[in-house]
């Protein structure tokens, strides 16, 4: 019975803490799908891969979502024309080095902005290294379902053509939310399955059991990796979790549970796997954890 209300209190209290942000996630990408003309996208985004991949982790400094609420508004602008790479760039960094996010950072560990930084570059770096490589790997967008893309682009085209002529406020906020509350439900029942996963796990696989593990910078940084993924905290939240374990983990180890924890969780694991093919989602999901350790044992180095 103890088991149970353990596992309740934790799924519960992840859904309470990931809703707002995903319905702010949800009202942003109807915005896009309302207001963002393709030929504006196609005006300010650069053709070289390398500068667009910049420009989608910059983005991220504007957009205070956490990891649920990226992944429709990520969705939203891949539809509309922005390319994969910027669009992933964006994703991955947006949970992490927008203001609130460093700011909860800073104060987590004690007002200090040596942690807030190394979070945000190492982010930074992780994301444009990944975006570029996925930019290789998959030419084409990888969506599940190609054809409702392509039915969804061609009715958005028909909405704003129709609002162009006739642009009435009313109408087109309706509009928003018509589509914020498709996406909402669209994504909604990938992250209560994730959370009741993310949830089961902490209750069944004791975190004591998994910190002994991390005898060294390698295995200590996959051992905080894996937390961050079975934990899946809202990247608001994270860095006090990350705190406390100050005593026992190095500086490396702890970047690597703050930046891959935002980037990659069961929670929108589940959200990606709805609208991307499996295998890009797996290939994403083995590039962050790489890269991610790699830049934490870059970091333990720096910094110690």
């Amino acid at each position: 019975m103890k088991t149970f209300l353990q596992l309740n209190t934790i799924f519960l209290s992840m859904i309470m803490e990931a809703i707002p942000f995903v319905l702010v996630g949800v009202i942003v990408s109807g915005v896009i799908q309302i207001f963002l003309r393709e030929r504006w996208i196609a005006r300010i985004m650069p053709g070289n891969r390398y500068l667009s991949s910049l420009l989608g982790c910059a983005v991220g400094l504007f957009f205070p979502a956490c990891e649920c609420g990226i992944v429709p508004i990520t969705r939203r602008l891949l539809h509309k024309g922005v390319p994969l790479n910027a669009g992933i760039a964006f994703m991955l960094t947006g949970p992490i080095i927008n203001p609130i996010v460093l700011f909860a950072t800073y104060i987590a560990f004690g007002n200090d902005w040596r942690m807030t930084l190394i979070r945000a570059g190492m982010a930074i770096v992780v994301a444009f290294i990944v975006s570029i490589i996925i930019s290789f790997i998959f030419p084409e967008l990888p969506f599940r379902n190609v054809e409702q893309m392509i039915a969804e682009t061609a009715a958005t085209s028909e909405i704003q053509l129709a609002h162009s002529a006739n642009p009435q406020l009313g109408g087109q906020l309706l509009d928003v939310m018509q589509h914020a509350i498709e996406e909402f439900f669209s994504v909604g029942k990938y992250l209560v399955l994730g959370a009741f996963i993310a949830a089961s796990m902490q209750t069944f696989i004791p975190t004591s059991s998994l910190i002994h593990l991390g005898s060294n910078p390698v295995t200590s940084s996959l051992v905080m990796i894996g937390l961050a993924f079975v934990m899946s905290l809202c990247s608001e939240a994270d860095a006090f979790i990350a705190s406390s374990f100050r005593s026992t983990f190095s500086v490396g180890s702890l970047s690597a549970f703050l930046v891959f924890g935002p980037m990659i969780d069961i929670k929108n694991t589940l959200m990606l796997l709805g609208i991307f093919k499996g295998k890009f989602v797996a290939v994403l999901i083995a590039l962050v954890a790489s890269i991610t350790l790699l830049a934490s044992l870059v970091v333990g180095r720096l910094f110690g």
